[in-house]
């Protein structure tokens, strides 16, 4: 076992987004703009099957997210609108203009933001096993007691999990896995120390607290449909044919796909079924 790490030939560098974040980005490749947005409980690493695959054909950009990984963590800055803008300046300061945009988990919601934000900048968007701040179902999803987690967060959140990150994230990993052995013994100690570094569990616990504005700004973005063509993308065992029809209620061109088995950790349970499904749309071909 190896911990993820994206291909040794991609160049790294530090943004700085005008909305006060330092945004750490790794980019490699050639050819059409790809974005590659992370979730929660990992790091921009978590895209390492895909960003090796994708850099054959295309120009790959992997940023981490504010708080997160070696980005810096501002005390604000964490609703998803203002991460958008983070994101589009780590696009244009690698000199990129329109991309297509790949996400998971939170990194959907800032996806989602950055489409509604820049819709003439986005070539196609790829969403994966999340749901969208006030965009139904959300109201019932928020009631499953296994997201207890979008509510733990302040002083005595930080100081209970300080020193004991590897147990809070381990309880994220199991509970929303497909696999109880993915992700693995060193991707698990990979990331958790990521998130044991000064000042993470804080800028993590952030990402959530700032879901209230998420869904009063989403609300807004849902009046104007996303027309790019968008693929959702379920994990079987997770959030399955839900996220199409999350995005349906947002966008008029979704095609929706689920990965057979997969719970929430695509990249790690299923890595060669997801890079297929996700060359397939990005490529504009059929896929099953």
């Amino acid at each position: 076992m190896a911990q993820p790490s994206l291909p040794a030939t991609f160049r790294d560098r530090a943004v700085i987004s005008p909305e006060g974040a330092s945004i750490f980005v790794r980019s490699g490749g050639s050819g059409p703009a790809v974005v590659l947005i992370h979730g929660y409980a990992e790091t921009s690493d978590s895209w390492a099957p895909l960003a090796a695959s994708l850099a054959k054909s295309y120009s790959v950009v992997v940023p981490d997210l504010r708080g997160i990984g070696r980005s810096s963590r501002p005390a604000g800055g964490y609703d998803k609108k203002t991460q958008a803008a983070d994101m589009r300046s780590v696009i244009t300061a690698l000199g990129h203009d329109r991309t297509s945009v790949v996400s998971h988990d939170i990194g959907i919601m800032v996806a989602y933001a950055y489409a509604a934000r820049y819709p003439d900048k986005v070539e196609r968007l790829v969403v994966m096993d999340a749901p969208l701040p006030g965009i139904a179902p959300w109201d019932d999803i928020v009631r499953n007691p296994a997201l207890w987690h979008f509510s733990f967060r302040g002083p005595d959140a930080e100081r209970l999990v300080e020193g004991r990150e590897r147990i809070y994230l381990d309880r994220i990993w199991n509970d929303f896995t497909g696999d109880r052995g993915k992700p693995d013994e060193a991707t698990r100690a990979f990331y958790a120390a990521q998130y044991a570094q000064p000042g993470a569990m804080r800028a993590g616990f952030a990402q959530f607290a700032a879901f209230s504005q998420d869904a009063e700004d989403n609300r807004v973005f849902q009046r104007t449909k996303l027309t790019m063509p968008v693929l959702a993308i379920g994990g079987e065992k997770s959030f399955g044919a839900v996220q199409a029809a999350v995005m349906r209620n947002v966008a008029t061109d979704v095609r929706e796909a689920v990965v057979p088995g997969s719970g929430h950790w695509l990249m790690e349970e299923s890595p060669a079924k997801t890079v297929a499904l996700i060359e397939a749309f990005l490529m504009d071909r059929a896929f099953a």
